[in-house]
């Protein structure tokens, strides 16, 4: 036994061993140190750029007339990007039932923001209101709390709003409280995750539909005004919303949309997106939009847009969303509400305390909504005894997907998805005409870049292996990062080269007796790179509130705030190492070879650059489509998919773009 485990140890560290010989950059090369954070760097780059240049702009509007033409500009695109928003339908309200505990009451209310996209709600009134009498209403959102808003925290803020005399409507955001989406019951808990995961995983299929998770969540906020303004003790010019965290995301968009809502105290989120790039990077599916920045837009602009009206900043010193973007960001609020002669609408309020409620903040909320929501009184912060458990459930069974089994992000956007399949499937009886415009699509969506240049190879070694050698090299690749890869040199070169692409690297099957070994055997020179995230050029410290089976699509919503894509970024960089494979082999064919979800890679770069004679893919996923209509779908895939993509085209489309006789299924090359 003692030998066995001998053996397999010597094994162990000779593979070790072989793998490290294939390293290029690690230990080696000092100013690579950080390789593996290259794409994360380098989006990031290109977003400072952008949020500069936006910032210039800004400094330079000194008028009112100026503002006010900026505000316009601000509403056009975020309605583009996020848009179009469903019709409003009816929300067949209907109050379930109702919890007195003397001194106010709970209205637990089921609404649909969408036909059958059930709402789970409560509306807290307090006793002692005057008949006929209108009065001041505020939307509660919670943060990312599994129980939504019957965390204890959460309902410490409402009942001392309901104690000040104010109604409180609070609803359950999709994917939290009595809406999740992927409950298993079996558990009692998500399959998918916590709530951030809950946003996240549907999120990715919005994108790819050119929809988003936001756009579902801020519906759900404004129909949610529309029920406020059914009601009869409510006084529709005098409502307000808060709420911390994941609430204060909903309430700085819900806001910013809706101009039904006068005063408006989101907490712990408002930074700027300088300031989140470079601390925690960009978080859930919830708050990312697509091309976001590239469009000239900053989180100061979910203010700016809804200036005049009185808005709070409730900040704390030590929160993961940084105190310095949250003063960068009030400097430059302030100077909208200055232009408007309303410098009293606007101020932030700060504690020194991590992501968290304090008393400090608390009462400045309540100080802030008595004054601008015209409901005098004390803004002393009170002792409440939370409902239980039990008052504070809505439906039945605790969950809408036990109860009532209505819709779903996912089962919505897959009707979107579907409706999109149509569209293609239509367009794609003329061929002539569609795969020209689906290339330029590709193109456009994801923010590939022509490599025009290429650098001089860097040689940094060689391995003598049998018959063949293997040579270790890197160039330049799109941005301040190179592309390291591996060229395995047949003894009697048949004139033909290989781009070897795996998602896990140049070292996957590197190894004696690997894969790429058959091909090096044939004849066949083969280059096998580390693209960026992978080998060692990732996968990058990243890991953000949307990690899945070791994937961050937290990554990948960085590339689309700046209307880039990660596979786009990938493809170009493989163009550039098939022209080096040319320059350097002289061959008369260049071959690419994919596995997995590198696919799409290879079918990118393929059809926007024309760089490959021949395309082998003997494994890939069939197409993006796949992806959306799938509930369960391997979220690993959404890394080489392209934001808003089945609007335009799909991978077969690009397959079919492609010379006929250059794309091959089969691994078996003649």
């Amino acid at each position: 036994m003692k030998r066995s485990i001998l053996l397999l140890l010597i094994l162990a560290s000779l593979t070790a061993n072989a793998q490290n010989d294939l390293l290029i950059l690690k230990d080696k090369w000092l100013q690579y140190t950080d390789a593996q954070n290259s794409l994360y760097h380098y989006l990031s780059d290109q977003a400072f750029f952008m949020l500069q240049a936006r910032k210039e702009k800004i400094a330079g509007l000194n008028t009112l007339a100026g503002w006010q033409q900026r505000q316009t500009q601000i509403k056009d695109i975020l309605n583009d990007i996020v848009g179009p928003f469903p019709e409003k339908t009816p929300l067949n309200a209907r109050i379930v039932r109702t919890v007195d505990k003397g001194s106010y009451r709970i209205e637990h209310i089921i609404f649909e923001s969408q036909p059958r996209f059930y709402v789970t709600s409560s509306l807290y009134i307090p006793a002692g209101l005057k008949k006929q009498s209108r009065n001041p209403a505020i939307i509660y959102c919670s943060g990312h709390s599994a129980e939504g808003y019957r965390s204890t925290v959460y309902q410490h803020v409402i009942l001392n709003l309901v104690k000040k005399g104010f109604i409180v409507f609070a609803f359950d955001p999709v994917g939290q409280g009595e809406r999740l989406e992927y409950f298993d019951s079996k558990t009692g808990k998500s399959s998918v995750g916590g709530p951030t995961s809950e946003h996240s995983y549907p999120g990715a299929q919005a994108f790819l539909t050119g929809s988003s998770q936001a756009r579902y969540m801020i519906w759900d906020g404004i129909r949610a005004v529309d029920y406020l303004l059914t009601r009869k003790e409510v006084d529709p010019s005098r409502i307000g919303i808060t709420g911390r965290s994941g609430g204060g995301t909903q309430s700085a968009y819900i806001a910013a949309f809706d101009d039904r809502i006068l005063a408006a105290a989101p907490e712990n989120y408002l930074t700027s997106y300088t300031r989140l790039l470079q601390t925690i990077g960009p978080q859930d599916a919830e708050q990312n939009f697509f091309r976001f920045i590239f469009h000239g837009l900053d989180h100061p602009d979910f203010l700016i847009v809804r200036a005049p009206r009185p808005a709070l900043m409730i900040t704390t010193t030590g929160d993961m969303f940084s105190i310095q973007g949250a003063i960068e960001t009030e400097k430059e609020v302030h100077r909208i509400y200055r232009a408007y002669g309303m410098e009293g609408n606007f101020s932030r309020a700060e504690d020194d305390a991590g992501h968290a409620s304090t008393l400090k903040n608390r009462e400045a909320i309540y100080a802030f909504f008595r004054k601008h929501l015209n409901n005098p009184g004390s803004s002393r912060d009170e002792e409440t005894v939370p409902p239980s458990a039990e008052e504070l459930r809505v439906t039945p069974a605790g969950q809408v997907s036990a109860s009532l089994q209505g819709e779903t992000v996912f089962s919505i956007n897959l009707r979107e998805a579907e409706k999109l399949r149509q569209v293609l499937d239509e367009k794609r009886k003329t061929p002539e005409k569609f795969l020209p415009d689906a290339v330029a699509s590709a193109r456009m969506l994801s923010g590939y870049i022509e490599p025009l240049t290429n650098s001089d190879p860097v040689f940094t070694g060689r391995i003598i292996r049998g018959e063949y050698s293997i040579e270790k090299y890197f160039i330049q690749g799109e941005g301040d990062y190179v592309i390291p890869y591996l060229v395995f040199k047949p003894a009697h070169p048949a004139g033909k080269a290989m781009i070897y692409l795996h998602p896990s690297g140049k070292s996957a099957e590197a190894s004696a007796g690997g894969e790429i070994e058959k091909f090096v055997k044939k004849g066949i020179t083969v280059y096998a790179p580390d693209l960026q995230g992978i080998g060692e050029m990732g996968p990058g410290t990243l890991r953000g509130d949307a990690y899945f089976r070791g994937v961050s699509h937290n990554l990948w919503y960085t590339s689309l705030l700046v209307g880039r894509s990660i596979v786009g970024i990938l493809a170009g960089d493989l163009n550039r190492l098939a022209k080096t494979a040319r320059e350097e082999e002289k061959s008369t064919l260049i071959i690419g070879y994919a596995k997995k979800e590198m696919a799409s890679v290879l079918l990118h770069a393929a059809a926007l650059g024309r760089d490959f004679d021949r395309v082998v893919i003997p494994e890939q996923y069939s197409s993006f489509m796949s992806i959306a209509v799938t509930r369960f779908y391997d979220p690993t895939l959404i890394m080489t998919s392209v934001p808003g993509a089945l609007q335009k085209y799909d991978l077969p489309d690009l397959e079919n773009s492609l010379p006929e006789g250059i794309f091959s299924s089969s691994g078996e090359l003649e």
